[in-house]
């Protein structure tokens, strides 16, 4: 019996954890292919929560999925390790460890072979490079960082209550997409709650977050429309939206704008834009963009090689000749895992590979606890209480894909009564 055709994925985001889940319970499961998920992190967490991660006002122990346990029920094979290089020729993957223990006896590199690589490695933050952004910002790539965050937000309050003095607080976020919306949002409920719980010597009035955007309005990748009620509602919450502000730099103490103009912030986040991580951009050999993203055919597989695909945020893929190539957004890496899912089906049996179809279901931003803004299908614009019930079906249909529906129900409601009872914000 011949071995099993061997599917590598790199990257235990969104879309790779669910690809991986669902080829697992498919081909790994009936013994067609074998599946493996690699990642350099033990645990997965969605991407988008990552702003209530840094705000303090989610706990991100209570939502990770360990890759190892997962793998264990959906018959597939989790490798920890991080991506360092690609060798098409001899189908394999370079990876290296890092050392996380003074137990472990060494970190040297391993290969791993395959008959298919498919690459879901996500994206990093474009800082162009700005001055002073690397050594003065804090960026929600990941979890560490987005808890680098939380840890230095929480500790200027410990420090405050400490030495029992009343102060101001300043908060820039720099980049009003998505991300920037709902972290800026997200902080409004986090300095309420610091307040609730005792650590009073940063008055909520005394706290002031300016959201710094480039172009001319806020969220660009939604309507006008939509933009101008989410500025609405910022502003209503006393966020300082600064629109058509370029950041010329940054040092500890200021942003400086290429008009001659500055602001004053303490804590600076960098939500401005997005490119393809250093592993892929250093990758040789491979026809990328000048964000650095995988040049990939509609089939998703990449330029260079048939055996090799690319998805999600480190993929610059373009279906017709007259559109933009796919923006780097959570529902588009969500159906090409869907696709890759038949794809990889059709691959196992010597088919022609497919063609990937995007569907457009809209887009949905968070401005706090109760309220959202949105856009259905491109034309049905939603907002309020609905809007932010929707954005929360986002995670529960994230995790169905991964759990399946009926542990996503029991999670559900674990998190509704988890979250009656515990601390609205995380003090620790």
């Amino acid at each position: 019996m011949s071995e099993l055709h061997h599917i590598v994925i790199v990257g235990g985001g969104a879309g790779g954890l669910e690809l991986a889940t669902q080829l697992g319970n498919t081909l790994g499961k009936s013994r067609k292919a074998r599946i493996s998920l690699v990642d350099q992190k033990l645990t997965h967490i969605w991407k988008p929560l990552l702003h209530e991660i840094a705000a303090g006002t989610m706990n991100p122990s209570a939502e990770e999925t360990n890759y190892y346990a997962h793998a264990a029920r959906h018959y597939y094979e989790f490798v920890l390790g991080q991506l360092e290089d690609v060798h098409p020729d001899r189908k394999e993957i370079i990876l290296s460890r890092t050392q996380s223990s003074k137990y472990e006896s060494t970190t040297a590199p391993i290969a791993l072979s395959y008959d298919t690589l498919i690459l879901a490695v996500g994206s990093v933050s474009n800082d162009f490079n700005t001055p002073g952004v690397q050594q003065y910002c804090h960026f929600l790539d990941s979890m560490a960082q987005a808890e680098i965050f939380q840890q230095d937000l929480l500790h200027l309050y410990l420090d405050a209550q400490n030495k029992n003095i009343e102060r101001d607080l300043k908060i820039a976020i720099i980049g009003a997409g998505a991300t920037g919306v709902e972290l800026a949002a997200e902080l409004v409920e986090s300095k309420q709650n610091f307040y609730q719980y005792g650590l009073n010597k940063i008055n909520p009035q005394h706290v002031q977050i300016s959201l710094i955007e480039g172009a001319e309005r806020i969220l660009p990748a939604l309507s006008e429309k939509i933009a101008d009620h989410a500025t609405e509602q910022l502003r209503q919450m006393d966020i300082d939206v600064l629109t058509a502000r370029r950041v010329e730099k940054i040092d500890a103490e200021k942003i400086y704008f290429n008009d001659g103009h500055s602001i004053t912030a303490e804590l600076k986040v960098w939500a401005a834009g997005i490119k393809a991580p250093p592993v892929i951009s250093n990758l040789k050999g491979f026809e990328k963009d000048r964000m650095g993203r995988l040049i990939v055919y509609a089939t998703l597989q990449t330029r260079s090689d048939p055996n090799i695909f690319a998805f999600g945020d480190c993929a610059h893929c373009v279906l017709d000749a007259r559109e933009a190539a796919l923006a780097p957004r959570a529902q588009v890496a969500s159906q090409q895992a869907a696709f890759l899912v038949d794809a990889m089906k059709a691959r196992i049996r010597g088919k022609q590979q497919p063609m990937f179809q995007f569907s457009d279901r809209g887009s949905l931003v968070s401005l706090s606890k109760n309220k959202a803004v949105g856009e259905l299908l491109g034309q049905v614009n939603v907002q309020g209480f609905i809007a932010k019930s929707m954005y929360v079906s986002l995670y529960r249909i994230h995790q169905a894909a991964i759990y399946g529906y009926t542990q996503a129900g029991i999670l559900t409601v674990k998190d509704f009564v988890t979250r009656k009872i515990a601390p609205k914000i995380k003090l620790h």
